[in-house]
């Protein structure tokens, strides 16, 4: 955004115009070819890193005669370049510059006449400068091997131009065409790609070449590969194969990660009356993945925290990740965002999916829980309050991807559902998704479906909310006249720039019983007037709690009480957890706390439970047995976890049994929890507790058991903690390396002292270019500073030596 203030007008118009014109140049460049199939014959050298690639690319002219073409290609060596003639290869001149192939054509062609060209390349993602991690487009995880407990895989990400760093092609969302990818791998491992598995041939050198078949168009950032040791559930939906990749150590438990897939598929196949347009949905889990998952047709990736054990998974909260990437099979695959400006197409409405799915398999306050959260984190940064849905004053592509895209337009659209009503919303979104099948769409597209299908005009709609940036600011005040009998309500718009035009749902409360008012605001000052028999209980604005605004709501407390008590929606009984969690010294406040922590939600019994922690000492006396009966009766174990945690800090010995039998939990967080408390009261029989969970731990509780071992540094204790730590995950060493220096700076053992000293020399070495070289060695001197007070002489040599190795280290 440019500052205007000192700038001469005629300079600034100037500035403005040049800014659009070069935002908007580059994100919907001239497109003069059009991509018709794309085949690719593609090897992996696994010691170097590269793809070594053969492409034939057939193409025709957009609209006018030419004799050139310009392929993105980033990052590679290109050996060759030839027109196809029969069977005959012709060559081609071309200049590469690590970013653009420019080809001269053999002659100039017409619209709707094909050529294709033969490409030989060999794609080095690892060797491009100044990119960044997500922008290799394919990458070589622990190729080698040389990683302990990490496989080996080959993946690729292409969101939002990064398909070009392993196949030359014309890099943008407006490009759609079939495909064909063969990999020629090793024969002990399994591929994947977009489409059907077409054929698989098996070499005499050992590998194996697999060849999928993409017959329906698809963008080239939807283009994927993998490849690596997966093991493969197969699942189903109305006939269509539903696959679920997994390593091996997760494969007893793909039906539980992945499993609501196919129910999944059939809700939104229902809603949209569309049904899944592709030949399967395959959902890959990888490792070390540069995003949280990408919705590639055909074939979605995710990253890690999608795989887990039993245990693992029971730790999980409501979520609808694996939703988000399906939902994208229809808005984003099937029709996709012309360009990225209008990347809302797609995001908006896989954060939509997240919701309406929510809603449809786990209720309301689920659905509103997650509204809620995705509008917090919308509104915590201020950077997203200037930017439009709709933005073609971008610098590049990435700048599209943050919570106005996502949360934001999710919530718009949720809006947008809540004001035409599910029939005339739905019907909006048949038809632009049978309209615009298999195409590329913009806004506009959007907005005439929705048109036609409610008969209303929705211009002000989407003029306000996806070409306009903010949002309302509401400041509501009330004001009851018993002589006149009226309530009246004040809202005033205190946002800078537009004032918005909002459908609001009040609800007037009397006597436990709501009457709904549909009324609008469109002046920076509004007045709403209710005529009533007697002064209202409650008056409830943005009834829905659908409007995508920051509101300041001046109610008493009592009236939010009363909100909590009989309002019906997760956002109700938000609000005035919220006011009370403010007041916790005023009766009312402590009455809607006090019964929140059984709240029919967990989410809300989670929040009210945290409060506590926070009340005065005669509240906390209150809440006691009531924590002590949830933490025995609570199903959801993040919510149990919190219970614990907080009753842990009792320190009262009577809770012990509770902690006990929380230790028998199947969740990681909830023994974590109850060992906490057992620690609190008596650290000799929490240590005595740790021992029987050594054999299985992951996350929160092998940091507890750590923390635990590492206060007493008891070297009957070191063992463990060696192993455990030495065994582990990259990903593990990292969220564990304070505690497991704490340990080795705290135990008065030389010989586990210099093993210790060794772990972290080696991690300092091995991860120097990654930063880590300055942290182990501040660690490496708090050794020696222990080990001086203690007169080990070895162990402070073995650090010094340690800190040397680390320095010339290159």
């Amino acid at each position: 955004m440019l500052v205007m203030k000192k700038i001469f007008p005629l300079i600034a118009l100037q500035i403005l115009l040049i800014t659009a014109l070069n935002a908007q140049s580059y994100q919907t460049p001239d497109k003069i070819n059009d991509l018709v199939f794309t085949r690719l014959d593609v090897r992996f050298d696994y010691e170097k890193c590269y793809v070594y690639g053969k492409e034939w690319v057939t193409l025709t002219p957009h609209f006018y005669q030419t004799d050139s073409l310009t392929l993105d290609a980033k990052g590679m060596d290109i050996g060759e370049v030839a027109i196809i003639k029969g069977t005959q290869k012709f060559p081609l001149k071309f200049i590469y510059d690590s970013l653009k192939l420019r080809i001269r054509l053999n002659k100039s062609y017409s619209p709707g006449e094909n050529y294709t060209l033969f490409i030989n390349y060999t794609a080095k993602p690892n060797q491009r400068k100044g990119v960044k991690k997500n922008e290799h487009g394919v990458y070589f995880i622990n190729p080698q091997g040389r990683e302990k407990n990490k496989p080996t895989q080959i993946w690729t990400e292409g969101e939002p131009e990064s398909s070009s760093g392993w196949f030359p092609t014309i890099d943008r969302p407006d490009e759609k065409a079939p495909s064909q990818i063969s990999m020629t791998v090793p024969a002990k491992y399994v591929t994947l790609s977009n489409g059907r598995l077409a054929s698989q041939k098996s070499n005499s050198d050992g590998t194996r070449t697999d060849t999928w078949k993409m017959e329906k168009p698809n963008a080239p950032y939807l283009f994927m590969m993998a490849v690596g040791n997966f093991h493969i559930y197969h699942d189903h939906w109305r006939g269509k194969p539903v696959d679920y990749y997994l390593d091996p150590k997760y494969a007893p438990y793909a039906k539980k990660i992945f499993g609501e897939t196919p129910e999944a598929m059939e809700f939104f196949s229902k809603t949209l009356g569309v049904n899944f347009p592709w030949n399967k949905e395959a959902e890959i889990a990888v490792s070390d993945y540069v995003s949280g998952a990408m919705e590639n047709t055909t074939a979605t990736v995710f990253g890690n925290p999608f795989q887990g054990s039993v245990r693992e998974l029971a730790d999980q909260y409501f979520n609808a990740g694996i939703e988000h990437e399906l939902f994208h099979q229809w808005f984003g695959d099937y029709v996709t965002a012309k360009n990225w400006s209008n990347l809302t197409l797609n995001e908006s409405f896989a954060d939509f999916g997240e919701i309406i799915w929510l809603e449809h398999k786990y209720g309301k306050d689920a659905a509103g829980e997650h509204v809620a959260g995705g509008l917090n984190g919308y509104l915590g940064d201020k950077n997203n309050y200037t930017k439009p849905l709709v933005n073609y004053n971008i610098k590049e592509p990435a700048d599209m991807f943050t919570g106005v895209t996502y949360q934001k337009g999710g919530r718009i659209l949720n809006m947008l559902r809540n004001y035409l009503g599910n029939e005339a919303f739905y019907k909006g979104l048949h038809i632009y998704l049978t309209t615009n099948a298999l195409k590329n769409a913009e806004t506009t597209q959007l907005r005439l479906a929705m048109e036609e299908a409610s008969g209303r005009d929705l211009n002000w709609f989407f003029n306000e909310w996806y070409f306009g940036a903010g949002h309302p600011v509401l400041n509501i005040s009330y004001k009851w006249d018993e002589v006149s009998k009226m309530e009246s309500v004040y809202i005033q718009q205190q946002q800078e720039g537009q004032i918005f035009k909002v459908p609001l749902a009040v609800d007037i409360y009397s006597d436990s019983k709501a009457a709904r008012h549909k009324v609008w605001l469109a002046d920076k000052n509004d007045t709403l007037r209710f005529h009533l028999d007697r002064k209202p209980d409650l008056v409830n604005v943005d009834a829905d709690k659908m409007l995508v605004c920051q509101k300041t709501d001046n109610k008493p407390l009592e009236e939010l009480a009363y909100q909590y008590f009989h309002a019906p929606l997760y956002m109700d009984r938000l609000e005035a957890i919220d006011a009370a969690g403010k007041n916790l010294r005023d009766t009312t406040a402590q009455k809607v706390i006090l019964a929140a922590i059984n709240d029919k939600f967990p989410g809300l019994r989670k929040k009210a439970v945290r409060l506590i922690e926070s009340a005065d000492s005669a509240m906390k006396i209150k809440a006691q047995p009531k924590l002590a009966a949830l933490a025995q009766s609570e199903q959801n174990n993040q919510t149990k976890t919190a219970v614990l945690q907080v009753l842990a800090k009792y320190n009262n010995a009577e809770n012990l049994p509770v902690f006990y039998s929380a230790l028998k939990s199947e969740s990681y967080n909830v023994q974590a929890a109850a060992l906490f408390g057992i620690s609190r009261i008596d650290e000799t029989k929490a240590i005595t507790a740790a021992k029987t969970l050594e054999k299985d731990n992951e996350g929160e509780l092998t940091e507890g058991i750590f923390v635990l071992y590492g206060k007493k540094a008891d070297i009957k204790n070191w063992p463990f903690i060696y192993k455990r730590y030495t065994d582990g995950t990259l990903q593990e060493k990292i969220h564990l390396l304070n505690k497991f220096a704490i340990m080795v700076i705290n135990i008065n053992d030389s010989n586990a002292t210099r093993q210790g000293i060794a772990v972290l020399t080696d991690i300092g070495i091995q991860y120097k270019s990654d930063g880590a070289a300055p942290y182990i060695i501040k660690f490496l001197d708090k050794i020696k500073d222990a080990k001086k007070k203690q007169n080990d002489d070895a162990s402070f040599n073995a650090a010094s030596k340690g800190e040397e190795e680390i320095n010339q280290a290159k």
